[in-house]
């Protein structure tokens, strides 16, 4: 589903511990990392597709976990041109806009598991201080990776981090 701009719906995922720290996913045979995210189906709302993605992406339920919030406004980003890519009904998708979810993680972390769908994304996760997928997200994801931490930090206990310039 491509919207009329030429944009991908889809939900991102902060996934915080009780101490603050984020999940920090490593994707599958590569050496690039993110936070768990993917598209919203036809139908679904962008609840849906989180409660999709994090069971089919880490594993976790809705009883797993607590949504702490959400962004306000979709976020987009552009794709470089090398990942443009036209859809088989025509559509050119140019890139994502995404809704941001912070959660909280309710239980142990060793229900984290990547073997729940025939296809998995990742093959690896950390727990990392919340402001270092910063430093390793692709640049084309950044800003709005800053975007949304900036937003969600005080629902993540990061209220006297916000205005702070962080680390890039």
């Amino acid at each position: 589903m491509i919207d009329r701009d030429g944009y991908r719906p889809n939900v991102g995922i902060i996934l915080s511990s009780e101490d603050g720290r984020v999940l920090w996913a490593k994707r599958i045979g590569q050496s690039a990392w993110q936070f768990p995210q993917g598209g919203i189906d036809q139908g679904e709302t962008p609840e849906d597709a989180l409660f999709r993605e994090l069971n089919e992406e880490l594993g976790l339920t809705r009883e797993h976990v607590r949504i702490l919030g959400v962004t306000s406004n979709w976020l987009r980003y552009r794709l470089p041109t090398r990942y443009v890519r036209r859809r088989r009904w025509g559509r050119v998708c140019i890139g994502q806009k995404q809704k941001w979810f912070a959660l909280r993680l309710l239980a142990t972390e060793d229900l984290v598991r990547f073997d729940a769908t025939a296809t998995p994304e990742f093959d690896g996760w950390r727990w990392v201080d919340y402001w270092h997928p910063l430093q390793e997200v692709v640049e084309f994801k950044r800003e709005v990776y800053q975007r949304a931490l900036q937003e969600l930090a005080p629902l993540m206990g990061r209220a006297n981090e916000e205005l702070a310039d962080p680390p890039i």
